[in-house]
């Protein structure tokens, strides 16, 4: 299949594609221009591998958990470019794809949710399957859940944020920490080919975004029935 990924969850914009059994991949520090960006450098990727939107096969994204305004707009787009082509999509949880995009045998996936926060999971490889052995959540510094026995490397930007919280919590089962490791399309990438090759896509209209958080933000008339 020939796929092209994606990842908009934090302040980086990642791609990834697959064709005729090549990989190419490449991000960018785009902060807050991902929906300026992310169009225009999926074009110029594609050039880049002589290819073009018509020869595509499947779309994938990170779902989440991550910036709600980035997840929406990637999306937005995804959603668009796979309708117009008639071509399914796979979501996989953004912290599944930060794990995949590592070589250590169990990942501890930690992302900044903001509000003193951190978006949390662990992953442990199978041979070429990746397992959630702590289950995604959202949790303050000093809720952290307990980790399964084992050498864990620990990576994402919630290490650069609560990296004290972590190292207390965790302690000698960190093997090591990569703190500015983010999200990667290429980690869609692995873990979205399974998904096609089991026949689990969906149609662009059925694809969600994955929230663990509770709305933290309410509508005009949500307020006023609160107050």
């Amino acid at each position: 299949m020939n796929l092209l990924t994606l990842d908009t969850s934090t302040e980086y914009l990642s791609l990834c594609l697959l064709y005729k059994g090549e990989v190419l991949a490449r991000d960018w520090h785009a902060q807050q221009r991902h929906a300026e960006l992310t169009l225009p450098m999926m074009q110029a990727l594609l050039a880049d591998a002589g290819a073009s939107f018509s020869q595509l096969d499947g779309l994938a994204l990170s779902i989440g958990p991550g910036s709600f305004t980035g997840l929406r707009i990637g999306c937005g787009i995804v959603q668009g470019l796979a309708f117009g082509l008639d071509i399914p999509t796979v979501g996989v949880n953004t912290l599944a794809a930060l794990a995949a995009d590592t070589d250590s045998p169990q990942t501890l996936a930690v992302l900044d949710a903001r509000m003193g926060e951190l978006y949390l999971a662990g992953y442990t490889r199978q041979g070429d399957d990746w397992v959630e052995s702590v289950a995604t959540t959202v949790c303050g510094p000093q809720a952290l859940p307990m980790l399964p026995d084992g050498n864990w490397l620990g990576v994402g930007s919630g290490f650069a944020v609560q990296g004290e919280a972590l190292a207390r919590q965790y302690g000698a089962q960190l093997a090591g920490v990569e703190s500015t490791r983010f999200p990667h399309a290429r980690g869609v990438l692995k873990l979205a080919q399974r998904e096609f090759a089991a026949g689990r896509a969906t149609k662009a209209e059925h694809l969600e975004l994955l929230y663990i958080r509770d709305k933290v933000a309410l509508k005009t008339s949500e307020r006023e029935k609160k107050a």
